[in-house]
């Protein structure tokens, strides 16, 4: 019986388990890929780069999405772009910065990515995207692995012819399929039968997202989709302890103090890669997540957004979290 502490292999590469972090646009940075191998995840997925920001040498985009700590391994890096010689420079690069592997973005929908011919532009654009995958892997000598969905309106199925072309033709080692049509974003239920559809075509590993925001939900993916292995991404914002308990190192939820450890944690990683100025203004995504887990008032929420400072929001939370205890103790 298959079960999510399984060891397994992409692109020849061991894998502990069946939990990887999926690429987060705009958060997946170093620290938050190594807070959840703290946690247990296998495999961590970049937030997706530019591959014409690395290309082009551009400071911020080497200096803060490049970076990998010796700890994340093994560690892919998500790039996006539409031209097959710009992804194969921008893929030895990543090479370089010491990724394990290379995930390419085909499925954002986002309009700003696809008016470009990225992301899920790509599913309408067969032949460029075969061919980018393909430079992608010349230039980095790395496994490459494509993030799809399946069309852009529901019963549209090119992102499953994709995905053999991808296979049979570029010969990535892997893909990551999240079962909702890109009109649909992240609403509406995954189609884990189309999964399972795919699963069966393809000879190299299926790596299921999107929909999975439980635990219970990510086992019943797991299970009815057949899938590799399955990606967490928002379910894992702010409860890293989720990958815990899927793989039975832990049971319940976390006690107020290790959410207040956890945060102080990710306060000083933050500060540690932007510094202190830009990483307040950074963290301001981050509190809502561990209030959710503290179960603080959307009152207390709005001031921890706004407060100046990564000082005055800790001592927020933990003045709140204080006074509710006190006062279920009186």
């Amino acid at each position: 019986m298959r079960s999510l502490t399984d060891s397994w292999k992409l692109g020849g590469i061991d894998i502990a388990n069946r939990l990887v972090l999926a690429p987060l646009a705009g958060i997946g940075n170093w620290f938050v890929r190594l807070q959840a191998k703290r946690h247990g995840a296998s495999l961590v997925v970049s937030e997706m780069v530019s591959s014409f920001g690395v290309k082009h040498g551009n400071e911020r985009t080497v200096r803060e999405f490049l970076r990998v700590h010796p700890e994340e391994h093994p560690v892919s890096i998500q790039l996006f772009g539409q031209d097959a010689d710009v992804m194969r420079e921008a893929a030895a690069a990543v090479a370089d910065a010491g990724a394990d592997l290379i995930d390419l973005n085909m499925g954002c929908p986002v309009r700003k990515v696809c008016r470009t011919g990225a992301g899920a532009a790509l599913l309408e654009d067969p032949d460029r995207a075969v061919a980018i995958a393909r430079a992608a892997g010349e230039g980095s000598g790395l496994p490459v692995t494509v993030k799809l969905r399946p069309g852009h309106r529901p019963g549209g199925r090119g992102g499953v012819v994709l995905a053999r072309r991808l296979v049979e033709e570029a010969g990535v080692a892997g893909i990551a399929f999240h079962p909702r049509h890109s009109s649909q974003q992240h609403r509406g239920t995954p189609d884990y039968a189309l999964t399972a559809e795919l699963v069966e075509q393809l000879d190299v590993p299926v790596i299921l997202s999107g929909g999975l925001s439980s635990d219970d939900k990510v086992l019943e993916a797991f299970e009815r989709s057949g899938a590799e292995a399955v990606m967490l991404a928002r379910g894992s914002l702010g409860n890293p302890w989720r990958f815990e308990r899927l793989l039975g190192l832990r049971a319940g939820e976390p006690t107020t103090a290790e959410v207040l450890d956890e945060l102080d944690w990710v306060i000083a990683r933050c500060e540690e890669h932007l510094g202190p100025r830009r990483s307040d203004r950074y963290l301001r995504k981050f509190y809502p997540w561990y209030g959710d887990r503290l179960g603080v008032s959307k009152a207390v929420q709005n001031r921890l957004v706004t407060a100046p400072d990564a000082a005055a929001a800790r001592r927020i939370l933990h003045e709140n979290v204080q006074h509710e205890q006190a006062r279920l103790a009186a």
